[in-house]
């Protein structure tokens, strides 16, 4: 199988030599590293060539990479029903960069990329309805990049004098407090209500 894989990646490559970053076999898969702006080239070829005739897409979605120069990896995973094979693309962008939609090559692309642009905030050019997907209206932010506050900016709640749904800046509930993570039954030094009854009975043994 690695060998039908890598003549894949090598006739891939061949044919896309100023598209393809570079190709590798990983956990039994074909992986493509591709330039951002090449990526409809790319999925084209894949979908259309008589060797690959990848024609489902799969699934689409982001990875976040903070500390990369191109923060973003956009991930396509393909199948081809006629060769019984699946294969991954890959593509960078940066936080402030785009990458053109996939959605005229294959049109079930457009929700998946809403949903990376909702969570991620991967824009994605040329799509015909970029707006999000799963978040609420008027939510902030991007809620799976590794940056974003666990408790988010803002939280709602019905408000029964106004009689609608508000919006406000996220309050905690209570102060911070630290634990100590300690068992009752294995050493805590918190005095519990019935703990003297123990220390008296012990007492009374060593007597």
């Amino acid at each position: 199988m690695d060998e039908i894989l890598k003549e894949l990646g090598d006739t891939i490559r061949s044919a896309l030599p100023d598209h393809v970053i570079e190709t590798e076999i990983a956990h039994g898969e074909l992986m493509v590293t591709v330039e951002a702006q090449s990526i409809v080239k790319v999925l084209g070829f894949l979908r259309d060539d008589a060797n690959c005739q990848f024609k489902i897409l799969a699934d689409v979605c982001g990875v976040d990479y903070p500390e990369r120069e191109k923060r973003f990896e956009i991930v396509y995973n393909l199948l081809s029903l006629e060769q019984n094979q699946r294969i991954r693309v890959k593509a960078s962008v940066g936080e402030e960069e785009s990458i053109p939609s996939a959605t005229g090559v294959y049109s079930c692309a457009n929700w998946w990329e809403r949903e990376a642009w909702d969570l991620y905030g991967i824009f994605f050019s040329e799509h015909p309805d970029l707006r999000r997907i799963l978040t609420d209206y008027g939510f902030e932010g991007h809620p799976l990049r590794k940056d974003f506050p666990l408790t988010g900016f803002v939280e709602l709640r019905y408000d029964e004098d106004q009689k609608r749904v508000v919006y406000e800046p996220v309050k905690l509930t209570q102060e911070f407090r630290t634990f100590d993570f300690m068992s009752p039954w294995e050493g805590t030094e918190i005095v519990l209500p019935g703990d003297e009854k123990a220390e008296g009975q012990e007492g009374g043994k060593s007597s």
